[in-house]
């Protein structure tokens, strides 16, 4: 039998991602978010939501833009700093030792050491409560070179990505447990 738990936002794993923007007076700010993924893929669009607090909603809202960067698992220090202080009183790319790259795609930063960064124009928002949902149309995608798969795609060991649980505990990505719509096939009734 199952405990009810209540209503709750509570999934596994959560992403980690760092989002960039320029503030007010065109200062690269980054905030650490859990809450985001991707969400279509014709466009392919990536969502995050925000509270309407934050520097980096309002950010957003002025830029009409917005970056994603993939932290690893060895960044996750840093990745905290900037998930707990705010842009308003602090320079976080300064004070995390992580370096801000201007994209020539839209109007906000990228972290230079991250492993991989989506580039993203606003697409669309929906105010949701507490958040803002920020859908972002990615106009691009960049990877350090070797990360990529043998199936086109990125190799989540080599990106080593860090994930967030609702408990507030950090974690790195484990094996593999089989190929996706693949296994399933073992089902098929023929």
């Amino acid at each position: 039998m199952k405990k009810s738990l209540g209503a709750k936002s509570l999934a596994y794993p959560l992403p980690v991602y760092l989002i960039g923007s320029y503030d007010q007076n065109g200062r690269p700010n980054i905030m650490a978010a859990a809450w985001a993924g991707i969400v279509c893929s014709e466009p392919p669009s990536l969502a995050v939501g925000i509270r309407l607090a934050r520097l980096t909603h309002e950010s957003i809202v002025r830029n009409q833009a917005f970056t994603v960067s993939f932290p690893n698992s060895s960044q996750a220090t840093a990745v905290d700093f900037v998930g707990i202080v705010s842009g308003r009183t602090h320079d976080k790319f300064a004070e995390s030792g992580l370096t801000a790259v201007a994209s020539s795609l839209v109007k906000a930063p990228y972290v230079a050491e991250c492993p991989v960064v989506a580039e993203c124009r606003l697409f669309k928002s929906l105010e949701l409560g507490s958040h803002t949902l920020f859908v972002g149309e990615i106009l691009d995608i960049k990877a350090d070179e070797g990360l990529e798969s043998p199936e086109g795609g990125l190799d989540i060991a080599k990106v080593d990505p860090l994930v967030y649980n609702s408990g507030g505990h950090y974690h790195k990505v484990g094996a593999s447990v089989g190929k996706g719509f693949s296994l399933g096939k073992a089902l098929i009734q023929k």
